[in-house]
């Protein structure tokens, strides 16, 4: 603060001193003006005046040369105008007497009084001529009154000659403090500059390059005790930033060094990827997996993996959107050994959601693949194997039932009928095994046709009507205009609404409510099945849709529901999921592509 006021202070006096000098000139120059204008309105006065005598006292004179040439004259009016001129004559004598100028009235009033003298001794008629003393007298004194007007115009033209050379002599003077504030003006800046300039350009760039990291900088050495401190004071600021930097670097190396072990300490294989699609980082798992070396590094994805289709699946990530479906396992041969690599791409976010690359995550899934395939084909052919003796089994008991013949009441009809029921739910859990056995291995082919959605969802409405009314559970249908016709098969999503409005129902309360929703995003359908019942557990919801897995409170079935209407989703291009609050209801929903 102490260096900022007395730079200021500098810059404060040298602006002042050029102020007040400018102040001083303009000063000067206004009241020479002022004085000059007044002196000449009083010279142009005063001269006014003797030009107005002047003029007077010849009127006079003229009248009373008309007179005394008059005949019978008349005596008390030549003396009144005599004595008007005489008044008039000692008016200019005490101007001329004021102003301290010559006598020149004072001569005429001399003249004047020896032509009356002369007037008054020359008998009557007069005789005005060159020759004659009456003559001689007039022509003197009129003489005297052209002289005091030439001598009043004469004041006139050398008062304007007097005006000029002072204006002149202001303009000279004003142009001098023009020229000094110029100079020093000039001076000033070139001292300002040469003193604080130099060394403010100076750190200028020593903060540049401190900007660009570099701290090394070369400081400037000033004249102002003002700069040099501003100077020690920056060369202290660089040398902290420089241990601030070496400390950050340590930190961010060591940060570095447990990120690498955390990365390298994980059991599935880690792919990094930069904003370009490059591979920029790879875990020894993911090395394992893909025999691969660094040499990978820097490469492009798809070209890595000769798999050009994973180049667009990662320009899709980065750009912040998300995979249509579950990708594909990726089935590479791995030191001559055909292995199976399931994988899943992810953005890498800043907190304010700008994406700075993306993870790609490998799991080796062979032996899991193997014996999901193993399984599938023994539940298709176990499925198989028992549907023959089982509707074998189901006709017989027909047939039997018809010719047994109990009482109203008796057990035996209860036992019957049980055996019936379990036989036919033992039915219906061979058909479903055989069905997801066929969506799982491919074998079950869909019949595409358009498909409307509204239609959709009304059949489904109509077909549970009479079980929610006899829970009065009100089925809602909310539709959101345009809805486009999709390519599907209409009886195996019949299934899926089927399988999701009965889930529906048994977990809604009376008097519930279930809403069934529909609207367009972008190129997919949104279909949603919302019901306001106990809700499902967080920890459930994530193995909802897998095979025999039953959750909630109220269970049935072989838990195949859920994980077929998914496949049948996913057959159809689509995917499948789950919202769900624990007491407050569940919501699921497929995205079909439009």
């Amino acid at each position: 603060m102490k260096w900022a006021m007395k730079l200021r202070t500098r810059l404060f006096l040298s602006i002042s001193a050029l102020i007040t000098v400018a102040l001083l000139g303009l000063l000067l120059g206004l009241v020479s003006v002022v004085q000059m204008a007044s002196s000449q309105q009083v010279l142009i006065r005063e001269n006014a005046m003797v030009l107005d005598l002047g003029l007077e006292l010849r009127r006079n004179l003229g009248e009373q040369l008309t007179l005394i040439l008059n005949a019978s004259p008349d005596p008390a009016l030549l003396e009144s105008l005599q004595a008007r001129f005489q008044a008039s004559l000692d008016e200019g004598i005490r101007l001329e007497r004021e102003q301290g100028t010559d006598k020149g009235f004072a001569t005429t009033n001399n003249h004047y009084q020896h032509y009356l003298q002369v007037l008054r001794d020359t008998p009557t008629p007069r005789n005005l001529g060159a020759d004659q003393p009456l003559g001689k007298a007039f022509s003197a004194l009129r003489s005297d009154l052209l002289d005091a007007h030439k001598r009043a115009l004469q004041h006139i033209s050398q008062s304007q000659q007097q005006t000029y050379d002072r204006a002149l002599l202001i303009a000279g003077v004003l142009g001098l403090v023009g020229l000094a504030v110029l100079i020093l003006g000039f001076v000033t800046a070139h001292g300002i500059a040469r003193r604080f300039g130099h060394p403010i350009e100076a750190l200028a760039k020593a903060a540049d390059q401190i900007g660009q990291g570099d701290f090394d900088v070369t400081l400037p050495v000033s004249q102002s005790q003002e700069m040099n401190l501003l100077t020690r004071r920056f060369g202290l600021m660089a040398q902290a930033l420089r241990k601030h930097q070496a400390t950050n670097v340590d930190e961010l190396l060591a940060g570095q060094q447990r990120l690498q072990a955390v990365l390298d300490s994980i059991d599935d294989g880690l792919l990094i990827i930069d904003r370009q699609g490059h591979i920029e980082h790879i875990n020894p798992v993911a090395q394992r997996q893909l025999s691969w070396d660094d040499s990978r590094l820097g490469v492009g994805l798809g070209q890595a993996l000769q798999r050009p289709a994973l180049d667009e699946q990662v320009r899709l990530v980065l750009r912040g959107a998300s995979l249509d479906r579950v990708p594909e396992d990726l089935s590479l041969d791995i030191e001559e050994e055909p292995r199976l690599l399931a994988y899943s791409l992810t953005p890498v976010c800043r907190p304010d959601g700008q994406i700075l690359g993306a993870v790609m995550v490998l799991h080796d899934v062979t032996e899991q693949r193997a014996f999901e395939r193993v399984r599938s084909e023994f539940v298709l052919r176990a499925s198989h194997e028992l549907r023959t003796p089982i509707t074998g089994m189901h006709m017989a008991f027909g047939l039997l039932r018809e010719r047994l013949t109990f009482a109203p009441q008796a057990r035996e009809a209860d036992l019957v009928d049980t055996i019936s029921d379990e036989m036919q739910r033992l039915t219906q859990l061979i058909n479903d095994l055989l069905n997801f056995s066929r969506y799982q291995s491919g074998q079950q082919k869909l019949e595409l046709t358009p498909c409307a959605v509204d239609q959709l969802l009304s059949r489904a409405c109509d077909r549970f009507a009479a079980v929610a009314g006899d829970k009065q559970i009100d089925i809602q249908v909310e539709l959101v205009a345009p809805l486009p016709h999709i390519q599907a098969d209409a009886a195996q999503l019949d299934r899926v609404m089927d399988n999701l409005l009965d889930n529906a129902l048994r977990h809604t309360p009376v008097a519930g409510c279930i809403r069934l929703h529909a609207r367009r995003n972008a190129e997919r359908v949104i279909i949603s099945i919302e019901d306001n019942g106990e809700g499902i557990a967080y920890s459930q919801q994530g193995r909802i849709f897998e095979p025999f897995v039953q959750v909630g409170r109220k269970k049935g079935g072989a838990g195949l529901g859920l994980a077929l209407c998914k496949e049948i989703v996913l057959l159809h291009g689509g995917r499948m999921g789950v919202y769900s609050r624990p007491g407050q209801g569940t919501q699921f929903y497929m995205a079909l592509p439009v």
